[in-house]
């Protein structure tokens, strides 16, 4: 028992150093989790899956655990030691959403690690506030939306207003469940039955969203790396709303194609495999960092037909005039749609950041719609579920420039469900489909 409760306290420290990075410095929490499960892989798989949940969950909750908190704290959050306050958060949402974990345990250990890093003296008030929030979780009470499902208030107001009570509490609700691991199978490199048949190798599962077969769920992965059909470039990282992307552009053999903002160049490589290995598309973005990702999944991928290119987006290239069949805007935004998979969104965006992003949005379009030759298409995408940066920026750049609409209902797999409010432009929302929020729009330069 003693060896078991040892191993809880480690994992519980990792989760307390990735919640403090995210939490008190300002972090992101996919790339903080990230590096710990990878300084960390020699933990087991049990062990990974706590501190993954317990990282996560805690940033999921966190609006509905700081309530909880300053409900039964006699010192409100925003006073305590930054150590006490991330300490408790991550205890309590272990007490309320973690069925599995005794909460005689989450206490016991909550006062060893204060013990641990220095802060015996407070180890009391610690185990005051975690045994209290104990006795009665059964009695509270989260009669507001906002705090049933943890999302800032002026978000719930916002999805409500746009789109009625009972799908803004579906979105709410959706960030909230578990979320498949999507992957796109590279179809350059193998049919999707070879692929298949490798992960099933390796002891992974994968079932095949209908209607685009090649973007696979998959069950069964602790370490993406480990698996073999990941490492020799037979799948990309990929969600389901992502690869529509794709689907709608409709690339067609030979095609030349700009990505304006395409880290880590997801997209890219998905109209660079739907053309067969042909044209070109040219993966471009903001840093060196940026491109090196991208270089990075186009070597993995053996993707002989993309190209990392070092370019802002704001700056217009002369060079690149009048040249794509088609224009990837796929731009910085809001990231409403991923919350379920970054849910520390919840904390850093507010409405102003809003705005300032679809007024960034706006800058870009007025440069890249210049590269779409006459009679190409330009592609304005965002992983975010607000009008703002959505249908009212692709209403203005029809309005602006000498682009058309195109239907996008022709070009959807049927099962995919969305709403759209003008023609040329889509809504998916969480809830109504198992993958991400996201809205893609489509125009056509008038020739």
């Amino acid at each position: 028992m003693a060896e078991k409760f040892d191993r809880g306290l480690e994992n519980r420290e990792i989760v307390l150093d990735i919640l403090t990075e995210v939490l008190e410095n300002g972090a992101f929490v996919h790339q903080v989790l990230g590096q710990a499960l990878y300084k960390y892989q020699y933990l087991d798989k049990a062990d990974r899956a706590f501190i993954t949940r317990a990282a996560e969950g805690t940033l999921d909750y966190l609006i509905q655990i700081d309530f909880v908190i300053d409900k039964y704290a006699s010192t409100p959050l925003a006073k305590m030691k930054p150590f006490i306050r991330t300490l408790l958060r991550m205890s309590v949402y272990q007490i309320l959403h973690m069925d599995r974990v005794p909460d005689f345990a989450v206490c016991s250990e909550a006062v060893k690690l204060a013990k641990k890093r220095h802060f015996g003296g407070l180890g009391g008030f610690v185990n005051g506030i975690l045994r209290k929030i104990s006795r009665e979780k059964a009695s509270l009470a989260f009669d507001c939306p906002s705090l049933r499902y943890s999302v800032p208030e002026w978000m719930y107001k916002l999805w409500e207003a746009e789109y009625g009570a009972g799908r803004a509490q579906a979105i709410c609700a959706a960030f909230l469940e578990d979320r498949p691991l999507w992957v796109r199978c590279c179809q350059s490199r193998a049919s999707v039955e070879e692929t298949r048949k490798l992960l099933e190798a390796d002891g992974v599962e994968a079932a095949p969203f209908p209607g685009m077969e090649y973007m696979l769920s998959l069950s069964g992965v602790d370490r993406l790396e480990r698996v073999r059909a990941f490492r020799e470039g037979f799948i990309q990282v990929q969600d389901v709303s992502s690869a529509l992307v794709g689907e709608i552009a409709a690339p067609r053999p030979g095609d030349y194609v700009i990505d304006v903002c395409a880290a880590p160049g997801g997209k890219s490589l998905h109209l660079a495999d739907k053309m067969g290995g042909s044209g070109t598309v040219e993966a471009r973005d903001l840093t060196p960092r940026k491109v090196a990702l991208i270089e990075e999944n186009i070597s993995r991928c053996q993707a002989a037909n993309v190209e990392a290119v070092l370019q802002d987006a704001l700056v217009f290239d002369p060079a690149s005039e009048e040249k794509a069949d088609i224009v990837l805007a796929d731009l910085p935004c809001s990231g409403l749609g991923i919350m379920g998979r970054k849910p520390d969104i919840k904390g850093r965006m507010t409405r102003q950041t809003q705005r300032d992003l679809a007024a960034l949005q706006r800058e870009i379009l007025s440069v890249v719609w210049r590269y779409v030759k006459p009679g190409g298409i330009l592609i304005y995408s965002t992983c975010t579920i607000d009008r703002l940066e959505n249908e009212d920026n692709a209403a203005w750049f029809l309005k602006e420039f000498p682009f058309i609409p195109l239907d996008i209902g022709e070009r959807l797999p049927a099962g995919v469900e969305g709403i759209s409010a003008q023609k040329g432009m889509l809504q998916l929302l969480p809830g109504m489909n198992p993958f991400d929020g996201f809205f893609i729009s489509l125009f056509k330069r008038q020739e």
